[in-house]
C-alpha cells in the first residue's frame, strides 16, 4: 500500500490546507494622543488593516471620506474597528469627531 493516502490522512491534510487559506494578514494601526500610529501604512491587496483606541478617555471613529463610505461606529477606549482592503490604491481617512487626526493606507501589489 504505497504511498496511498487513506481518509483520515486525507482529512488531517485538508485541514492543514484550509487553515492555511484561512489565515490573514492584519496590520495595525494605535490610536494614541489623538493621533494614528503609523499615520501611512504600506499592505498587500487583502490584508485587514485594524484600529485599536488605546485612548483613556476619547472616542474616535474612521471615516473614508472621498470613497463617500459611512463613518466607522465609534470606537470607545479599548474598542477597535477592522477593514480589508482589496484593491491596490491610496486611501487617505481621518477621525470623524476629530478631522486633523488623518492617516493613509497604501495598499500595493
Amino acid at each position: 500500500m504505497g504511498g496511498t493516502a487513506t481518509g483520515p490522512a486525507l482529512f488531517a491534510l485538508f485541514l492543514l490546507l484550509a487553515g492555511q487559506a484561512a489565515a490573514e494578514t492584519v496590520a495595525h494601526v494605535a490610536i494614541n494622543r489623538n493621533l494614528f500610529d503609523p499615520a501611512r501604512i504600506t499592505v498587500s491587496p487583502g490584508t485587514v488593516v485594524e484600529w485599536l483606541n488605546g485612548e483613556k478617555r476619547t472616542s474616535h471613529s474612521v471615516l473614508f471620506e472621498k470613497e463617500g463610505l459611512a463613518e466607522s461606529e465609534r470606537m470607545l477606549p479599548g474598542d477597535s474597528w477592522q477593514r480589508t482592503f482589496d484593491k491596490p490604491g491610496i486611501y487617505e481617512y481621518r477621525c470623524g469627531p476629530h478631522p486633523e487626526m488623518r492617516g493613509v493606507v497604501e495598499v500595493v501589489p
